[in-house]
């Protein structure tokens, strides 16, 4: 089995892998989809676990929640309540204060034999525990811009369901950029033609021959010199 610490740098590692090029509303509500089908096709939805999914921006803003399961229903199946709702805001709030992974908060505590308040973290905060992961864009390297969280009680399935589901949704994003540069721009309305224009000739800038043999116009100076040859 691995240590703690060598799984916080696994951690540590997917966080710098795992950058998007940007991230919109319309990606939180497919990445948090995508999370949501694949727990309901896992062992774990099938024996009655339940799970709940949030995204949200740094700054707190919901772009995406769910949940996997009904408490009240009358097969029991979905775990799920209000308690697994905060431990899964304390999760993210622990991705907003150190802007990585509470998987890896969570393993880089045990294995330096920390304390969530020695750490900084607040003291309100339920058991930090994997499952919350931080949306990195690739030319943003100051912070986070959004966090995707998910709940069901265990910390190391909860972190895997989370990263592999970023993890494949990135590579899906390459392969359609990938496409689309090979196949080129999509074909749209036709373009408008370029007037060719005809290229000038020497003739075209310069002046006719007889612009610079003329006379100049006749001025008053003119008349008076004549004037005065006439009156000698």
């Amino acid at each position: 089995m691995p240590t703690d610490g060598e799984l916080a740098n696994q951690a540590l590692h997917e966080e710098r892998s795992y950058r998007f090029p940007s991230f919109s509303a319309s990606d939180a509500v497919t990445l948090g989809l995508s999370i949501r089908k694949r727990f309901r096709a896992s062992s774990r939805h099938s024996k009655g676990k339940g799970l709940v999914i949030s995204i949200q921006t740094i700054a707190g803003h919901t772009l995406f929640s769910c949940t996997v399961g009904d408490l009240g229903h009358l097969s029991g199946i979905g775990d799920v309540s209000l308690d697994s709702w905060t431990c899964l805001e304390g999760m993210i709030s622990a991705v907003r204060r150190t802007g990585h992974s509470s998987y890896y908060v969570e393993k880089g505590m045990s294995a330096m034999g920390k304390t969530p308040k020695q750490l900084g973290l607040p003291g309100e905060l339920p058991r930090i525990q994997g499952g919350a992961f931080p949306v990195w864009l690739e030319n943003a390297p100051c912070c986070p811009i959004a966090v995707a969280g998910c709940y069901s009680g265990s910390s190391q399935e909860d972190h895997n369901l989370v990263s592999t589901t970023v993890r494949d949704y990135l590579n899906k994003i390459l392969r359609n950029s990938t496409e689309e540069n090979v196949a080129g721009p999509s074909m749209g309305a036709p373009h408008m033609p370029i007037p060719s224009v005809p290229p000038r000739t020497e003739s075209d800038w310069l002046p006719e021959p007889s612009e610079f043999t003329s006379r100049r116009p006749e001025t008053p100076y003119d008349r008076h010199e004549e004037e005065t040859e006439f009156s000698h």
